[in-house]
């Protein structure tokens, strides 16, 4: 299996991570949410804002059917991509899926301020829409918890606990 998924909450680190694991292992590194935004021509907040959410979860639905024509790749799926059942069994037939399992008030503190993310709105919200999503992120492959490690321990542990041939390129 050459397809690594790495799904979690928004601003869990999925980019940052993603990116190292991809050079680590030699890999080719895709971000869902960059890819969709620059096929539309749209940020994703303009997508939701223009088409609607579920526009938006059907462009995920079939940028992942896409991926079966690519090899060797690290994919950071959007913090909502896994919560789809579907998705969920494209990812499983695909490839491993990784979940980074951040704690929600770090993540608070890496949102503050931001204005790019369509659902963040308060923390409250943010309360909700974190516990709502952890049901379907725990059907992920594995699960390591990022809390305040730096990316690069992240990344150690994930290649830790790669299964083997996930790491030969």
């Amino acid at each position: 299996m050459t397809r690594i998924f790495l799904v979690g909450f928004m601003g869990a680190g999925k980019t940052t991570i993603g990116r190292l694991l991809a050079e680590r292992l030699g890999y080719a590194f895709l971000d869902l949410d960059e890819w969709i935004q620059q096929q539309v021509g749209l940020s994703i907040r303009e997508i939701f804002e223009r088409m609607g959410e579920a526009a938006f979860r059907e462009m995920e639905r079939r940028a992942l059917r896409g991926l079966e024509a690519w090899d060797e790749v690290v994919v950071a799926l959007g913090g909502g991509a896994f919560v789809s059942e579907e998705n969920r069994r494209q990812v499983r037939r695909l490839g491993i899926s990784i979940w980074l399992d951040c704690p929600l008030e770090v993540i608070l503190e890496r949102l503050a301020g931001t204005t790019d993310r369509p659902l963040y709105r308060s923390a409250e919200q943010m309360r909700e829409l974190w516990r709502a999503r952890r049901p379907a992120y725990e059907q992920a492959d594995l699960r390591v918890e990022t809390g305040r490690l730096t990316p690069e321990a992240i990344v150690e542990e994930i290649l830790r606990r790669l299964p083997p041939r996930s790491r030969c390129s």
